[in-house]
């Protein structure tokens, strides 16, 4: 039977993964078939599935739970995976592609778990998986990075699962359901999928590893771990109002880290914490338009940042690097990757007709009904600051700007393909978003293109552009730092490893005192116990004796006589 129901679409990508090491050369291609069969039997299959579980003693765990929700994220790991296979169909690094199918398998595993074991199996599977990505690059830097990655990871995982305990103590139920801030068990989890969605202080480990992992590794990474818990905090955590404020830091903070870094990676990294920003704003506000926007505005965000980063991919392919200040000209000899790349941009800057203008103005349409003029506002400043540094400055410096004298080859055709895939579907949804709106969970009557909102992105568009230039022509444009810039992660990365030195320097300094100390003792104590008498000391002594003898005999010679 060629589609086969309540089949777990994780198993696929599991059972592809076995098969990954077995192909060479052109034979990859059949990995394709993972995210297309699996895709194609979610589709064919997803009304007749659901309610398949797994006894562990007392414990019943649902491994595969389909609702609209899940399904909506379902097929967006299946398209993500497919243009990454795509995308890595030239590597001969079978690590690399055995953990891209581990990891997607591990995100769908989670998407479509029923309860909050289950869940947790996957996310511990899901820091694993990935981690490997990024110790493929295998370079000291990368396996560093990829260390720190793990530790953070773990620490996400115990709190997922200490949360999870405590809330099955009090509920006597694991099932993956509305949560709410209500007690310390959901206090936990709340901050076990902060983790993962990179709230402000907790988005280190992001900026930290993604610009270091492999080129296929960023691909994946950029997709999967991030989106996961976003659909955990709409599942979990909607209408929660801490959230709508977490999402507006979010949203704003990376601008200023992304205009000074020189790394176009880790430009696309703090872009992409400023995209969650958004996506988590619309979660905290929770009606039934902000919870589409943000969901949509996910799909949308795995598939145009997928984009910038494949494209950012080539060209360290092609160069070696992507530092903005060495770069510049390759538009000469990497044309398509230069179109790509520009509608990347236009994308991510919400451009009327492209993807993320659809759903970005879903999340700031419903900050509007709901009166939260502040939060608008910071949103649309955050709006105009992903134009500067996504929208401009990534295209700008890698393929304009000065010419770098560096010609490379035009990336590898696969590259290409999956690149042209990913900038295909950024202009059909923007063109056409009712084909994205019908997937939304929840029910939607909403028009992105009516005439307010498209002259109003317009405008901020246009004045965005003007700044930049002006800036750029006045020399006030904030130059990029040629060094590795820490925000947060200042805090493990420096301030904790200096404290340390000292610490372990002040112990040693009293260890080397404290034996001195103990030795001068000791030998003190010797010299009472085994007193050596000097020469002098011994003949005054003697003399003292003979008088002390000489005057005894006086005394009993003046006894007798």
């Amino acid at each position: 039977m060629m589609w086969t129901a309540s089949l777990p679409p994780f198993v696929v990508f599991f059972a592809f993964a076995l098969l990954a090491p077995l192909l060479k050369g052109k034979l990859k291609v059949l990995l394709l078939l993972a995210p297309l069969w699996g895709g194609f039997n979610l589709y064919m299959t997803h009304a007749e599935a659901g309610g398949l579980t797994w006894q562990i003693g007392d414990l019943v765990l649902q491994l595969y739970h389909v609702d609209k929700l899940s399904l909506l994220f379902g097929y967006l790991f299946h398209i993500a995976a497919f243009i990454a296979l795509i995308y890595s169909l030239h590597v001969k690094d079978h690590t690399q592609q055995v953990c891209g199918l581990l990891y997607a398998g591990s995100a769908l595993g989670a998407v479509f778990a029923g309860d909050l074991l289950t869940v947790f199996m996957f996310w511990e599977l899901l820091a694993i998986t990935s981690a490997f990505l990024i110790w493929a690059r295998r370079t000291p830097e990368a396996i560093r990075a990829a260390n720190r990655y793990v530790v953070i990871q773990v620490v996400s995982g115990v709190l997922l699962l200490a949360g999870a305990i405590m809330l099955y103590q009090q509920t006597g139920s694991l099932k993956l359901d509305y949560v709410g801030l209500d007690g310390s068990a959901s206090w936990l989890i709340f901050i076990a999928l902060g983790i993962k969605c990179g709230f402000p202080f907790l988005h280190t480990w992001l900026t930290d590893a993604y610009p270091l992992a492999t080129p296929t590794g960023t691909l994946y990474l950029s997709a999967f771990t991030t989106k996961v818990a976003i659909y955990l905090l709409a599942r979990m955590f909607p209408g929660e109002p801490l959230l709508i404020y977490i999402g507006a830091a979010m949203t704003c903070f990376p601008i200023f880290y992304a205009v000074i870094e020189n790394d176009l990676r880790k430009v696309l990294a703090y872009s992409l914490i400023n995209q969650l920003g958004f996506m988590v704003c619309g979660i905290g506000i929770g009606t039934a338009l902000a919870l589409n926007g943000a969901v949509a505005h996910a799909f949308n965000d795995v598939i145009f940042k997928g984009l910038l980063f494949m494209t950012m991919g080539a060209v360290l392919t092609r160069v070696g690097h992507v530092n903005g200040s060495h770069l510049g000209g390759l538009y000469k000899t990497m044309p398509r990757t230069t179109v790509f790349c520009l509608v990347g941009a236009a994308s991510i800057s919400a451009f009327p007709l492209f993807s993320g203008f659809v759903s970005k103005s879903m999340v700031m349409a419903a900050l509007l009904e709901q009166d939260q003029i502040i939060i608008w506002l910071m949103l649309l400043f955050a709006s105009a600051g992903v134009f500067h540094h996504a929208g401009i400055k990534i295209p700008f410096f890698a393929f304009f700007a000065h010419d770098s004298g560096l010609r490379p080859k035009e990336a590898p055709v696969n590259m290409q393909v999956a690149m042209g895939l990913a900038a295909v579907l950024c202009i059909a949804i923007g063109v056409n978003p009712q084909w994205l709106y019908q997937l939304l969970p929840w029910k939607l009557d909403y028009t992105p293109y009516d005439l307010t909102h498209t002259l109003t992105q317009i405008q901020l568009l246009f004045f965005s552009a003007l700044a930049f230039v002006w800036l750029n022509k006045q020399g006030l444009y904030p130059p990029e730092l040629r060094s590795v810039n820490l925000d947060a992660e200042w805090f493990y990365r420096k301030l904790l490893p200096k404290s340390g030195r000292k610490v372990v320097a002040m112990a040693s300094r009293v260890r080397d005192e404290g034996r001195q100390l103990g030795t001068s003792v000791s030998e003190q104590l010797e010299q009472r116990e085994k007193p050596a008498p000097t020469g002098t000391v011994t003949i005054i002594t003697r003399r003292m004796a003979w008088v002390f003898i000489a005057m005894m005999l006086l005394a009993l010679t003046s006894l007798i006589f």
